[in-house]
């Protein structure tokens, strides 16, 4: 009777490496990319700009990239910029909200005070009790 699976000591199961699970971007600094560059730029024979860029791991793309943003904006240009993004909101538009926020609640409160002034004088009304008058306040 053969064996089933499941009771079989060996097991030809694959297993993952969990760190490899999640992929991430090579992120290079500026001075890597410069060094890059630089050492592109001494490549005079044949096939010696290819060998760089498998040895870097990049593609030509990159250098044309680089050397790209190195010529508009210099060295600045070629930092890395963080991911995700770009706030479309600034500081101003920020307090500007946190301020809108902050008047509607306090509308909010000032219709809770006035109905309850209101339902005060009702009150007061079906309970026969005059109220003070404003004017009797100012006196004193």
């Amino acid at each position: 009777m053969p064996k089933s699976p499941r009771t079989t000591p060996e097991t030809t199961e694959v297993v993952a490496d969990p760190a490899n699970d999640k992929r991430q971007r090579r992120r290079r600094s500026t001075e890597e990319k410069l060094r890059i560059l630089a050492e592109a730029d001494r490549c005079e024979g044949r096939g010696e700009v290819s060998a760089l860029l498998r040895r870097e791991g990049i593609y030509s793309s990159h250098l044309f990239t680089w050397r790209k943003q190195l010529k508009s904006g210099g060295r600045a240009a070629l930092e890395g910029k963080a991911p995700g993004r770009k706030p479309t909101r600034d500081d101003r538009d920020r307090l500007i909200e946190k301020l809108e926020r902050e008047k509607a609640q306090l509308a909010r409160k000032l219709l809770i005070a006035e109905k309850l002034v209101e339902l005060q004088g009702k009150a007061h009304e079906i309970l026969g009790i005059a109220l003070p008058r404003v004017e009797d306040d100012e006196r004193r």
